[in-house]
């Protein structure tokens, strides 16, 4: 549990720090850096560290230079992959993500081999339990969402980049509380993987996503929800 925590604080600590560097250290005016904060306070970072990092991302304290890079590839069955990363070291990093792909069934791609695929959006994950269907809908919407997707637990919110910070806000107002508020890469299309391929699929990204340098890791693979379940357990 410390090793987990320990990974996901330093991702945050990574995200606050280049939100802070790009748009500044007041996350009223900064909708990146104010959706970090939360995702830290929602893993009980403690203050002190959220603070330290918006201060190395606006330069009142000294600390590692942290770089945004996109690394592209492909897994099991022709899955695209869009990896995000923040790094210190782009040789490191590259190194890394090459190596874990290589083992693991997948390889790396050319620089815009699939990032074509995908389309940036932002995206907010209800839980069912928090509010009825036709009322979410209506909210969302009538904010400025997108889309807003029927999932076997929750409700998937989509919104143009624009406007995510402004659904956001919309929605909390009327109470409704979040279970990932994020910007995300929504692929166009999917590839469904079946058997040992999905199995395969499922730990590549789990491996990609332990690496210290990812941030993110995207793809384009669709998986029947019994299977998955059947997978995970």
């Amino acid at each position: 549990a410390d090793a987990r925590k320990g990974k996901i604080y330093g991702k945050l600590i990574k995200e606050i720090t280049i939100a802070a560097r790009t748009g500044g250290g007041n996350p009223d005016g900064n909708p990146r850096l104010k959706t970090a904060i939360l995702a830290a306070r929602a893993e009980n970072m403690p203050n002190d560290n959220v603070e330290r990092a918006i201060k190395r991302g606006t330069g009142e304290i000294e600390g590692a230079a942290f770089e945004e890079m996109s690394l592209e590839g492909y897994g099991p069955g022709g899955v695209a992959l869009l990896i995000d990363c923040a790094t210190d070291n782009r040789n490191r990093t590259i190194s890394d993500v090459r190596s874990t792909l290589t083992k693991n069934g997948g390889n790396m791609g050319e620089a815009g081999c699939v990032a074509w695929a995908f389309e940036k959006k932002g995206y907010l994950s209800v839980p069912k339990s928090a509010i009825a269907e036709d009322a979410l809908i209506e909210a969302a919407l009538d904010a400025g969402a997108d889309d807003v997707q029927t999932q076997s637990d929750s409700y998937d919110i989509l919104t143009p980049i624009d406007a995510f910070d402004k659904v956001k806000t919309a929605l909390e107002g009327k109470g409704i509380k979040f279970d990932e508020a994020k910007l995300a890469r929504i692929p166009q299309n999917t590839v469904r993987l079946e058997g040992a391929d999905a199995k395969k699929m499922l730990d590549l990204m789990g491996y990609l996503e332990d690496l210290d340098d990812v941030q993110n890791v995207w793809s384009n693979f669709d998986i029947d929800e019994k299977l998955m379940a059947e997978l995970t357990q």
